[in-house]
């Protein structure tokens, strides 16, 4: 029983103490369950001889009760034979044979209940080792956890220093400010290029996109009149008309004003000049 007061004691120690008191305590969860496993190995060893035992005495009560039934029936034999001497000693020794089997029985029934003890500490044995081995992984999953929660820590504990976020401040405003000086720079170029009257015509389209689309939300908003649907063709001097000839009216009323726009500019930047030179 030595064997089982042992494995008990293993079992019921103190996991997380261990754990503490080594430098790797997975290593260790592991080796604590495989010296289990060896412990539980030598106890069923043990239990598999007391079985043996067990089966040993009963087998030696069956040959003593056999050897005093031969006896007893030798003792009939000699009365057959009219010797009375003869069958008092056979059953002297029938005697014998059934006080001996009388012993075993009484050592069998007491080695019986001794392994019905054993396979019942064993297989308690079995199910706490297994729990500890379930107990092992969920020890293991735990200081897993806690090593990633020391790592986050730390890591959290290097961004408490507020020099890396005053530096990328820093840089975030200087970018602002490089992008400030570009934007002035193209504005400076357009103003020195000449393509500030494309500029102001761009915003026109863009502002004329932007009430035509206004226009068309309040129309369907039914706040605004529909539209009235443009003439097919439109006669002018009994010259029809239509949208393609409009259209093309258009773009060369169009080109006459950007062509206009820019006789004036080249105006006045050759008036500069000559003013420029003067001085």
């Amino acid at each position: 029983m030595g064997i089982f007061a042992r494995l008990a004691q293993l079992i019921k120690s103190n996991l997380n103490d261990l754990i503490s008191r080594s430098e790797d305590p997975e290593k260790m969860l592991n080796q604590i369950v495989i010296d289990m496993n060896a412990q539980l190995a030598e106890a069923t060893k043990q239990v598999a001889v007391a079985i043996a035992d067990e089966k040993r005495l009963a087998k030696q009560v069956e040959q003593e009760a056999a050897q005093g039934a031969e006896w007893k029936r030798r003792a009939e034999m000699a009365v057959r034979a009219g010797n009375d001497e003869l069958a008092k000693e056979a059953l002297q020794r029938k005697k014998e044979h059934d006080a001996l089997r009388t012993g075993y029985e009484a050592q069998w029934a007491k080695q019986k209940a001794a392994v019905d003890q054993l396979k019942t500490a064993l297989r308690m044995l079995n199910n706490k080792i297994e729990e500890a081995k379930r107990k092992k992984n969920l020890l293991i999953a735990q200081k897993q956890r806690a090593e990633a929660q020391k790592a986050i820590s730390e890591a959290m504990g290097g961004l408490r220093d507020q020099s890396a976020f005053d530096t990328f401040d820093r840089m975030a405003d200087r970018i602002q400010k490089m992008e400030a000086e570009a934007e002035a720079s193209a504005e400076l170029a357009e103003e020195a290029s000449g393509d500030v009257l494309k500029h102001k015509f761009d915003q026109l389209e863009a502002t004329a996109g932007a009430d035509s689309d206004l226009l068309e939300l309040k129309r369907s908003m039914g706040l605004a009149p529909a539209a009235e649907p443009p003439p097919a063709q439109v006669r002018v001097a009994d010259t029809p008309v239509t949208a393609e000839s409009e259209q093309a009216a258009a773009e060369q009323r169009e080109q006459d004003e950007l062509a206009q726009a820019l006789a004036e500019l080249q105006a006045e930047e050759a008036a500069s000049q000559q003013r420029r030179m003067k001085r």
